[in-house]
């Protein structure tokens, strides 16, 4: 079993500019070594017939037709909604 001590919670407080209560620091103290002792659980397992997983869908480079829908309005329609348009664009006051 890996054994954190009060300082290495504080150490890792300070890294991650975390400020803990007292009360707070013996309860991490806990909860990171139960995280040490699952990983380490998991370092003792045999994955040597395994194969790495590198994603779980089987997708690979979808792709989809890049296509156009006007939803049956014409551009000189919509430009003709705007309250002023120049040279096929919509106008629009300067904003600095």
């Amino acid at each position: 079993m890996t054994q954190i001590s009060r300082d290495d919670v504080l150490h890792l407080a300070q890294l991650s500019s975390l400020a803990l209560a007292d009360d707070e620091i013996d309860g991490l103290r806990v909860d990171i070594g139960n995280i040490l002792n699952y990983i380490q659980q998991l370092g003792e397992l045999d994955t040597s017939g395994i194969e790495p997983t590198y994603q779980v869908t089987d997708l690979q480079n979808v792709w989809r037709d890049d296509v156009i829908d006007d939803y049956g309005i014409d551009r000189e329609a919509l430009l003709a909604l705007a309250p002023e348009s120049q040279n096929g664009q919509i106008k629009v006051p300067k904003v600095l």
